[in-house]
């Protein structure tokens, strides 16, 4: 998963593990410098090639996800290309993340390959280190967008898979016929 020699730093080992004690399924990465939702793969499966789409087997419920996001935002669902993200406004506010550019070690990649996680990453601002009083105004463009991004938690399939005495079945896989990509049941 990451480069060789590539350093964690602690606080990335502690949610690391924490993710992995958890069974999170929705998470979001918030980070400032452009106007976009971008979902995974972020490492693109040819690392010699820049801006290459690299979808995961969960691309569908990716892309809805990231549009649950980006549709709810005031600045990211305006249509205006003049505009701070305007570059993604033919994409309707969301890319790959590798499409846009490929990095290794990402928080959104690891979760989706080793914890039952989903997780987008949200450019909230073109500026890369806000001032603290427009942190008000990126609070209100995003505030939103992020009550809806986490209803979406309850998309898709839940339940208890149980034994037959009705007991809780911990590290169950899960697979769904299409998508080569298994889940674990938590407790």
């Amino acid at each position: 998963f990451f480069s060789p020699g590539f350093q964690v730093a602690p606080e990335t080992k502690a949610v690391m593990k924490w993710l992995r004690s958890i069974p999170f399924v929705l998470s979001a990465s918030l980070h400032g410098g452009e106007l976009v939702v971008t979902y995974p793969y972020d490492y693109s499966r040819h690392p010699m090639e820049e801006k290459m789409f690299s979808p995961t087997p969960d691309q569908k419920m990716f892309k809805m996800l990231a549009k649950a996001y980006a549709d709810a935002h005031p600045v990211i669902s305006d249509r205006s290309e003049l505009r701070c993200g305007g570059n993604f406004v033919k994409r309707g506010g969301i890319i790959n993340g590798a499409e846009w550019y490929s990095f290794t070690g990402g928080m959104a990649d690891f979760n989706y390959l080793h914890t039952n996680c989903f997780e987008v990453t949200v450019e909230v601002g073109c500026e890369k280190f806000p001032l603290e009083e427009e942190l008000f105004t990126i609070w209100h463009e995003n505030r939103d967008a992020l009550l809806n991004y986490m209803e979406m938690v309850h998309q898709g399939i839940k339940g208890i898979v149980s034994d037959k005495f009705g007991n809780p079945i911990k590290n169950a896989r899960i697979s769904v016929r299409g998508i080569q990509h298994d889940v674990t049941t938590g407790m």
